[in-house]
């Protein structure tokens, strides 16, 4: 495998905080990064890359699957990529693709192992679990802890129901920020997460995400004045419909102490009784 600080060295470049540019450094977290897909044994046919910096990951990549596809948003990083990994490339191993990973058109990839850049890491994580592959992602810690939350903690919230929407997940590692060239000013987690399809039914996914966030923005309220006062978030036609077709205790309780399926019950319940404003 190549060292990742000899990476840094040929590559000429240094980690910049300013662009949410910390290399991962650590052999050993390096290694232990592939091995959490081969626990599941997850297909390794085509894996994708989010972020790939100086290739260290991608490397360690190569060794386990088939093809891989990375993708990197600094011209400077993805030409290195592309001159370091030639030979992988030449033999159709290795594709690079210089671009915003929110933007770009992702391959038809088989598993995800990535180091995400923190600043973008929510809207990144949702553009991949829709797509119902086994994810490897590295995230600020507190950012994990509250992806993989149970209900009546405190770090359960809207992520933690987002997230569990389309997946099992775990928080697999946590990771010093000594692990990390230069260091972040936080500590950092690998989360798995292995789709499946969630135990309850929604008509409706859009609505259902956009109906946790708008019960979540009032956390501390009761779901009664929850519903009320979040119309302008959820699109209801009419929330006191709601309330008045809602199971008593249910409209008692407060966000974060909703399962994912009470969530969707009473989404589906909201979409009946009420409709949505441009319906």
């Amino acid at each position: 495998m190549r060292d990742p600080d000899a990476l840094i060295a040929r590559a000429g470049v240094r980690g910049d905080p300013d662009r949410d540019q910390h290399f991962l450094v650590d052999d050993r977290v390096l290694d232990r990064l592939p091995t959490y897909l081969e626990e599941i044994d997850a297909e390794t046919n085509h894996l994708l890359e989010i972020g790939g910096g100086t290739g260290a990951l991608t490397d360690r990549l190569l060794d386990l699957g088939d093809e891989v596809t990375v993708v990197e948003r600094d011209p400077d990083l993805a030409a290195f990529l592309r001159e370091e990994f030639a030979d992988a490339i030449d033999n159709g191993r290795l594709t690079v693709i210089e671009g915003d990973a929110l933007e770009v058109d992702l391959p038809d990839f088989t598993a995800s192992v990535s180091n995400l850049p923190y600043g973008v890491s929510s809207e990144i994580t949702f553009r991949l679990l829709p797509e119902g592959r086994p994810l490897v992602l590295m995230f600020q810690q507190e950012f994990a802890e509250r992806m993989v939350a149970d209900p009546g903690t405190s770090e359960y919230g809207r992520l933690s129901v987002s997230t569990q929407h389309y997946a099992d997940v775990e928080l697999v590692e946590t990771v010093p920020k000594e692990a990390f060239s230069p260091p972040p000013a936080v500590e950092s987690a690998v989360v798995r997460a292995v789709p499946r399809d969630p135990e309850y039914d929604v008509a409706d996914e859009d609505f259902f995400l956009r109906f946790v966030k708008a019960l979540f923005t009032q956390r501390r309220k009761t779901i009664r004045n929850g519903i009320r006062n979040t119309a302008h978030i959820s699109g209801l036609a009419d929330p006191d419909a709601v309330v008045d077709a809602a199971d008593e205790d249910l409209l008692g309780k407060r966000a974060d102490a909703m399962a994912p399926a009470e969530f969707a019950a009473l989404a589906e319940l909201a979409l009946e009784v009420s409709g949505l404003e441009d319906d």
